[in-house]
């Protein structure tokens, strides 16, 4: 596998990576206060371009594909996974109308979000959309990472509906991603738009899994990189923690399962951009983000001990972050169902 970038996807990286470190991490108890991120942000982040970075240029965006729009993910999770869900105010509903609605209707929301910056489009997962597409939509979310929905668009196994009205949607305390908000929704209306297709749906799932695997790969990429340098730093028995042999070990395995998940989500994203079916490798690479999370973040906070409970370190948070993270796209065991059912067929091609 080659994964060299070009040099526009390596200029993007380092202007995404500067915009993270300067405007994001600075603020970000501010904006986890808050709930939000602030008006200025959003202005700077999309007039550098990086909200539609991966939409066709036909449709005002750069037309960079599914890959660079994961990189730009992973370098703002680095500094705040809340406020790069924040900042992208279509998100990944837009996979959703792409796949079912194809690019007309695409156009229509982009050029609606132009005209109105306050406005946002929520995604949930709706398991009930497994049969003909339905004139209603009936159903709660419990929760949503997003403060606010002026669209909400839901997909399913095998179809998606899209509501412009008939939901509701009430702030609740969320325990992780601040930044983006966090609210409860609860819908019971006449679709503008419903769609039955199997194929359609799996393929938004997949672009959504690796949407959201790449910001669990920036947070637990800047956990392991905070422990170490933290471990690098602390002194005990005469000589730094990092040096002893077990905590060694244990800082070398942390990186190697934060190399391992980038190299799957970037697989992945390169079979889906290059026109391949990716989403038994999209399903993989969100469960190794999953599993990742879980082994990065809990030993990110035991590596600084008590310090890694306070919130003057950012470990805490990435703990937290990435946990609530890994219960989007569906979650745990429908990624798992996926990605067993793609090594079956893989497995029958080879025997045929």
């Amino acid at each position: 596998m080659n994964f060299a970038c070009n040099e526009t996807d390596d200029i993007l990286s380092e202007t995404i990576a500067r915009f993270a470190a300067e405007e994001l991490r600075p603020r970000l108890r501010e904006f986890e206060a808050a709930g939000s991120v602030s008006n200025d942000l959003h202005m700077r982040f999309e007039a550098l371009g990086f909200a539609a970075v991966d939409l066709p240029e036909d449709l005002g965006g750069a037309g960079l594909g599914l890959t660079t729009r994961l990189q730009i993910n992973r370098r703002l999770a680095e500094a705040d996974a809340g406020a790069a869900l924040a900042l992208d105010r279509f998100g990944p509903a837009a996979y959703v109308i792409e796949a079912f609605g194809g690019r007309d209707l695409l156009k229509r929301y982009v050029d609606l979000l132009a005209k109105r910056p306050e406005m946002r489009v929520a995604l949930v997962i709706d398991p009930d959309v497994v049969s003909a597409p339905k004139s209603s939509a009936r159903g709660e979310a419990a929760w949503i990472a997003s403060g606010r929905a002026d669209v909400l668009v839901g997909l399913g196994r095998a179809g998606a509906w899209l509501l412009e009205s008939g939901f509701v949607i009430e702030a609740v305390r969320g325990a992780a991603l601040h930044a983006a908000g966090s609210s409860r929704v609860r819908y019971d209306g006449r679709a503008a738009h419903a769609w039955h297709d199997p194929n359609s749906a799996a393929r938004a799932l997949a672009k959504i899994r690796l949407y959201y695997a790449a910001l669990i790969w920036g947070v637990v990429a800047d956990a392991a990189g905070f422990s170490r340098r933290y471990a690098l730093d602390r002194v005990a028995f005469g000589k730094p923690i990092a040096h002893h042999q077990a905590l060694a070990f244990l800082i070398v395995d942390m990186h190697i399962a934060v190399e391992r998940l980038g190299l799957l989500i970037e697989d992945a994203a390169r079979r889906i951009d290059a026109g391949e079916d990716g989403a038994a490798d999209a399903a993989s690479a969100f469960i190794d983000a999953i599993e990742a999370s879980r082994f990065v973040g809990p030993n990110a906070v035991q590596i600084l001990g008590g310090h890694g409970f306070m919130r003057d370190y950012p470990v805490e948070k990435a703990m937290r972050d990435c946990r609530a993270l890994g219960l989007l796209g569906g979650g745990l065991d429908a990624a798992q169902d996926d990605a067993g059912a793609g090594l079956a067929s893989a497995k029958s091609e080879l025997a045929a």
